[in-house]
This record gives structure tokens, sequence and C-alpha cells, in this order.
């Protein structure tokens, strides 16, 4: 069955460490894509997805420019980032989805740890839906953001490793 996900009631967040010290989070605030998703045969699904990468947000204007400039997304180039499923397993805690990640020009594989999406339920407007959440690791080096700042102290700006969450509502598609 296929499913649409719901923009306004969906978001693909992440995190990242700065100084060395916290975890500064941000966020995509306009994502779309399908997921053919069938409880019963759940390795049979698809996930497709493409994430606006000019919407990025991390409540700080003058750092978002600088995520979108060319240092980072470089998003007159590369205005979206996008997620193609290759394989669908069960993991020990719910689903497994293996796919290609396009980011600045670069795709890479990745695995995305997905819970087990909820059971469908009606909405006040009459669509069916579902839920589901999915995290994963990415250095975003392997993608081409290489841009850092070495600090007086030691260490560097901004950590390599980020931690991607990805919340979505789906509505079956009719």
């Amino acid at each position: 069955m296929r499913w649409n996900i719901d923009p306004t009631h969906s978001t693909a967040e992440f995190s990242v460490r700065h100084l060395m010290i916290t975890n500064v989070k941000g966020r995509f605030g306009a994502l779309s894509g399908t997921v053919d998703y069938d409880a019963a045969n759940p390795e049979a699904s698809k996930i497709n997805v493409t994430i606006d990468a000019t919407s990025i947000d991390t409540r700080d204007e003058k750092r978002d420019g600088h995520l979108k400039s060319a240092d980072f997304f470089d998003v007159e180039k590369f205005p979206t980032v996008t997620f193609v499923s290759k394989k669908v397993t069960k993991g020990d805690d719910g689903l497994l989805a293996t796919g290609d990640l396009t980011m600045h020009g670069v795709t890479k594989e990745i695995t995305l740890e997905v819970e087990t999406p909820s059971a469908p339920g009606k909405d006040p407007w009459g669509n069916t839906r579902i839920g589901a959440s999915a995290h994963a690791k990415a250095n975003r080096k392997d993608w081409g953001l290489n841009w850092n700042s070495a600090l007086e102290t030691g260490g560097v700006l901004v950590g390599e490793q980020v931690k991607i969450n990805i919340e979505v509502s789906l509505t079956e598609a009719k």
C-alpha cells in the first residue's frame, strides 16, 4: 500500500557537536515523498523521500545562511537531499531501511533504523494514517561537507558525526 508523507506533520532533524561541548540541533522544514508499506510484508517496503535543503532551520539565521552556503550544503547547486531505499529488512526493534542518501551532490549508502510503523488510524478528516520514526548516524565528510575551524583550545568548531532523526506522519494514497 502506498502512503504519502504529510509534510505539515513530519520532520527531519539532525544534531551535531558544536565547540566540542554541546550538540546543536536543526531541522529541515520541508520534506515530501512516499512509502510503500504493508505490515504483512515489510521486506517489500520502498521509501522515497525528498528534503528541501533550503528549509534548514537551526534557530540562528546567520548559522542557517552559512549552512546553505558552499561551505556546507551549497543549496544553490544542490537544493534537495534525497533518500531512496534499496532494501528493507527486519531488525531487533523494528525495520532496517538501507538505501542511497544523496546530499551535496554525493550519494552514499546509509541504513535507517525504523521503529515499527504504527497501526493505521482515521484522522478527523477521514484520512487513514500511520506514523513512523527513524534514526541514523553519519559522518558529514562522507558527503563532502568538510568545512571546519580549529579551536585555540584544541578540537574543532563542528563535529563530524551527525545524528539524524526523522518523524513521519503518512496518509494513505488515494
